[in-house]
C-alpha cells in the first residue's frame, strides 16, 4: 500500500519556459484543495541539495499565471547525476517531510525525477521546455509562446530585409529538434527552413535557391535556421561572398524563452499541474504527464520510444508537391519531425499527410517498414 502523501514539493529544472508559473500555481492550488501541504523548491535539484524550501499557499501563487519565467527559479545541477548525491537528496526530502515531488522541466529533469523515485521519493514529471523535444509527448509547456515570439520577430526582420533587398538568416532555438524552426518557417513564409533532422549541409544548394529566387524577381530571402545546425553568422558571410547579395544573420537567442505565456500554454500548464497532483494522490510514481491528441494523460517514465529521423525537402522539390497536394495539411500531432516518436506514431496511428510538401510518412515507411 502506498504511503499517504501529506506534503508535496514542486520544482522547475533546466531551461525556463513560459507557462511554468501556471503549472506551479495549479500544483499548489490543487494540492491545497486536497488537504495536502506544498513546499516550493528553489532552483531545481540544486535547491534540494542546498535545502532551499519555502512553504507555499494560495496567496503565494496569486497573480503569477500571466508571468513568464519561473518564480521558483531554475538551475542545472550536474552533481545530481551521481548516485551518492541522489541518495543524499532523497534523505534531505525526507528530513523536510516532503513525501513526493512534481518536477517541471525537460528530459534532464525527468532523469532526476526517476532517480528520486527509485530512492523512495515518488515523482511525477510535467513537460516544460520551449523545444517541444520530449519523446512521447505531443506538446510541451512554453512551446506555443516561443513560436509566437519567434513569428513576431521574423515578421519584423522581413520588413527590413525586404526594404534593403537582403537575405536574412534567422536562427531559432530548439536544441537538437527543429520544431520551432519548422512551425515558424511555415507561419512566416520563409523561403528556406534548415532543420537538424534533415539538413545535409549542402550550402551550394541553398545558394542556388537564393539565386533562382532573384532571377524570378524575388528581391529578398528569409532563411529560418534551427539551433541544431547553428553557425548562422559564418553561413551568412559565405552566402554573401558567393551571391553578392547582402546577407545578415540574426540569432534570436533567449528572448524566445521570455514573455507572458499564451492562452494555450496557460491552460495546458494548469491542466497538467492539477493532473500531476492527482497522480501522486493515487500513489503513482515515476510518471510523466503528457498531452496526446488533445487529452491530458500519463506514461511510465521507463517507457522507451524509438527515435525516428524527419525529412525536409529543399524548396524546388517542395514546389511540385505543393501542386500535387493542392494545400499543405499539418494536423496537430502528425509531425514526422519528432525528436522522439510519440505513442500514437509508434502504434501506427498517423494519417498520410504532406508536411512542408514532403511525403515524410511514406519516407518513414520505406526506411522503417516495421512502423507500418
Amino acid at each position: 500500500m502506498s504511503k499517504e502523501i501529506k506534503t508535496i514539493g514542486v520544482l522547475t529544472s533546466g531551461g525556463d519556459a513560459p507557462g511554468m508559473n501556471a503549472a506551479i500555481r495549479a500544483v499548489v492550488r490543487k494540492a491545497i484543495s486536497n488537504g495536502v501541504a506544498v513546499k516550493g523548491i528553489k532552483k531545481g535539484y540544486m535547491g534540494i541539495l542546498n535545502e532551499e524550501f519555502i512553504d507555499m499557499d494560495q496567496k503565494s501563487v496569486a497573480d503569477i499565471i500571466q508571468k513568464g519565467g519561473t518564480i521558483l527559479g531554475t538551475a542545472r545541477c550536474l552533481e545530481f547525476k551521481e548516485p551518492d548525491v541522489q541518495k543524499y537528496g532523497a534523505e534531505i526530502c525526507r528530513k523536510h517531510g516532503i513525501d513526493a515531488i512534481v518536477v517541471i522541466g525537460g528530459d534532464g529533469s525527468y532523469r532526476g525525477a526517476r532517480d528520486l523515485s527509485e530512492r523512495g521519493i515518488p515523482c511525477v514529471g510535467i513537460p516544460g521546455t520551449i523545444d517541444n523535444d520530449i519523446a512521447c509527448c505531443d506538446y510541451t509547456i512554453g512551446y506555443d509562446t516561443a513560436m509566437n515570439t519567434v513569428m513576431d520577430m521574423v515578421d519584423r526582420i522581413r520588413d527590413t530585409t525586404e526594404s534593403h533587398d537582403r537575405c536574412s538568416i534567422v536562427e531559432v532555438m530548439g536544441r537538437n529538434a527543429g520544431y520551432i524552426a519548422l512551425w515558424t518557417g511555415v507561419a512566416n513564409g520563409a523561403e528556406d527552413i534548415l532543420l537538424p533532422e534533415k539538413y545535409d549541409y549542402n550550402e551550394q544548394e541553398l545558394i542556388n535557391n537564393i539565386v533562382r529566387s532573384r532571377k524570378r524577381g524575388k528581391t529578398h530571402h528569409i532563411i529560418v535556421n534551427a539551433e541544431g545546425i547553428g553557425h548562422s553568422t559564418s553561413m551568412a558571410k559565405r552566402i554573401e561572398a558567393a551571391t553578392g547579395i547582402e546577407t545578415r544573420a540574426t540569432i534570436l537567442g533567449h528572448l524566445q524563452r521570455g514573455g507572458s505565456p499564451t492562452c494555450k500554454d496557460r491552460v495546458y500548464a494548469s491542466l497538467m499541474g492539477a493532473y500531476a497532483v492527482d497522480l501522486l494522490a493515487k500513489g503513482e510514481s515515476n510518471r510523466v504527464v503528457i498531452e496526446d491528441d488533445g487529452k491530458i494523460t500519463d506514461l511510465d517514465r521507463q517507457v522507451k520510444f524509438e527515435l525516428v529521423p524527419a525529412y525536409y525537402e529543399p524548396y524546388e522539390r517542395r514546389s511540385s508537391l505543393y501542386e500535387d497536394s493542392g494545400r499543405i495539411r499539418i494536423p496537430s500531432g502528425c509531425f514526422s519531425l519528432a525528436f522522439g516518436i510519440s505513442k500514437k506514431r509508434q502504434q501506427g496511428k498517423i494519417p498520410d499527410v504532406y508536411i512542408l510538401g514532403c511525403q515524410c510518412i511514406e519516407h518513414h515507411r520505406q526506411l522503417h517498414p516495421h512502423l507500418r
